[in-house]
């Protein structure tokens, strides 16, 4: 029987949840997701002078406007030190490490010497064989002892195998001489305690795994499935980077991107199923695997983002739409919506989710209802109220005011109206949109007159007409 799957991941708590780095998180989530595994959280946070509190919980509010929820608790690499140190001892113990008393001047004269004459700058440390007996009372790091010949093939599920000659490892440092552990142990050690069985990352990380696989065998511990994916460039083909635009995940949220689209779209950087662009979690985490990752940088594209979320505003349920405009505002820094405007919002999300792309274009559709008495009206739209206009409101306004509040017999009266008065009822739509919204552009005018109800559209077409 296979053991269950576990992916992990663990960014370093030195500022935002890179985009880049969100999506490497949602490939792991959806590779343990879809397999009834567990998406395990670390924080890399072993360097002390860069990572901080506030962008541990940048990281921890970007997974959670994403919805990629965890399991356990969050592991902390820094407070397993004792831990990482624990197996550098017991390397050492073995024989599988040495203490080497190199001085970081000595290290830096053999590379120096070596760069001069021609030759590799891998430094052979003197005393991976030198007998205890002739160990200095000096300090000393601990280094693992590399293969000397042979090779290293990293099975990767994306890259395929990559060779290795040994003869380029270097007998990687493990424990410092002050006793702290570096990074490349840490790693190895957290991933191996928490049971990790697949390391999904970025392909960044291709060349570490070579030497990390050195403390797998060496502790006899499980190899796990690696998985490098490629990075996200900018439309440019370049690296992603700034003068690309945003970067970090709560950006998109304050930008007004919906999350599942976000979702959606990051799945699609690198990954594909068949030529599906559009999909829902379930299917994603059905379909996720490995083999349907490509190989070549993706590219970062706006403009499909903004269709794929669009397609997202228009299936999502009217109340997590809702509650989503409200995260929205409050991530932006927008003020909140009263309770009266969140229901009105709700009750017309029917009539605003269909070509809305972003959250900000789904709440400027949503003004008329968002707005209140006195209608302030825009420039454009002030052109329909002229005198002439204001009468067709004062009249029509009697009319509606003992019509059934639905859409046929709404339409019924306004096409009455325009045939009466010998016009079409597109005539009447401007003065319309501008006494119940103030603008020129809005949803439909029965639309827009359902969600605000009788009492307050009839309310708006008389004040219009009295002004």
């Amino acid at each position: 029987m296979s053991s269950p799957v576990v992916t992990r991941f663990a960014p370093s708590p030195t500022g935002f949840l890179h985009i880049g780095g969100a999506r490497t998180a949602l490939f792991n989530w959806l590779y343990a997701r879809g397999r009834s595994g567990k998406f395990l959280l670390r924080i890399e946070d072993t360097d002390r002078a860069r990572s901080t509190p506030e962008a541990t919980a940048a990281i921890l509010q970007g997974m959670a406007w994403l919805g990629l929820d965890h399991d356990g608790d969050i592991v902390s690499q820094f407070e397993n030190a004792p831990r990482h140190a624990e197996v550098a001892r017991d390397l050492l113990a073995h024989g599988k490490a040495y203490k080497c008393f190199a001085t970081q001047e000595e290290i830096t004269a053999f590379r120096e010497a070596a760069k001069a004459e021609g030759r590799s700058t891998l430094y052979r440390s003197p005393w991976r064989d030198a007998a205890p007996d002739s160990h200095p009372d000096a300090p000393y790091v601990i280094r693992i002892k590399a293969p000397l010949d042979g090779t290293t093939v990293i099975r990767d599920a994306v890259q395929g195998d990559v060779t290795i000659q040994n003869s380029q490892l270097d007998d990687m440092v493990l424990l410092r001489s002050d006793g702290t552990p570096v990074y490349m142990l840490a790693v190895v050690v957290d991933d191996h305690d928490m049971g990790v069985t697949h390391v999904i990352r970025g392909d960044d990380h291709l060349n570490n795994a070579a030497r990390q696989m050195m403390i797998y065998t060496a502790m006899s511990w499980d190899v796990p499935v690696w998985a490098h994916i490629p990075l996200i460039h900018g439309p440019d083909g370049k690296k992603l980077s700034k003068r690309h635009g945003a970067l970090g995940a709560q950006e998109y949220q304050a930008m007004g991107y919906p999350a599942a689209g976000m979702r959606n779209y990051l799945a699609r950087l690198g990954w594909s199923h068949g030529d599906d662009e559009f999909f829902t979690d379930a299917q994603a985490q059905e379909w996720f695997d490995l083999d349907g990752i490509r190989k070549s940088p993706a590219q970062f594209d706006l403009k499909k983002l903004e269709n794929i979320c669009g397609q997202h505003i228009a299936a999502a349920d009217d109340a997590a739409l809702r509650q989503e405009c409200e995260e929205y505002l409050k991530a932006s820094g927008q003020p909140a919506l009263t309770s009266a405007q969140a229901d009105g919002l709700e009750r017309a999300m029917y009539c605003l989710k269909e070509r809305a792309k972003t959250l900000p274009e789904l709440i400027e559709k949503a003004h008329f209802i968002l707005t209140s008495r006195p209608i302030e009206v825009e420039e454009k739209a002030a052109k329909n109220l002229d005198p002439v206009s204001r009468g067709i409101l004062n009249e029509l306004t009697s009319q509606l005011q003992n019509a059934s509040w639905n859409r046929e017999t709404l339409e019924e009266v306004m096409n009455g109206f325009a045939a009466a008065h010998d016009t079409k009822f597109g005539k009447l739509a401007g003065p319309l949109r501008a006494a119940l919204a103030g603008r020129a552009v809005t949803p439909s005018v029965f639309d827009m007159m359902l969600v605000l109800g009788q009492t307050e559209t009839l309310a708006r077409l008389s004040d219009a007409a009295a002004d």
